[in-house]
């Protein structure tokens, strides 16, 4: 079985922020994981995360967050 692309849809400052988008992914039906270092908590200024999806799923993805940020704004 081959193992599928990942790319990154978008990056975010913090966990919380991509938990959040990651949630209107989950909404669309569109299966992501949030990927992040900060050393288990040791270096929490580099909290950063992105939130990654299949290669094929990457473009329907970055429509549902862009719909989000536009219905914000």
């Amino acid at each position: 079985m081959k193992t599928p692309e990942l790319v990154a849809v978008a990056t975010f400052r913090s966990t919380v922020d991509a938990e959040i988008a990651k949630g209107v992914l989950d909404e669309v039906n569109i299966e992501s994981m949030i990927r992040s270092d900060n050393a288990g908590g040791m270096y929490p200024a580099i909290d950063g995360a992105e939130l990654v999806v299949r290669a094929e799923d990457a473009e329907k993805a970055a429509e549902a967050l862009r719909s989000v940020q536009r219905e914000s704004a």
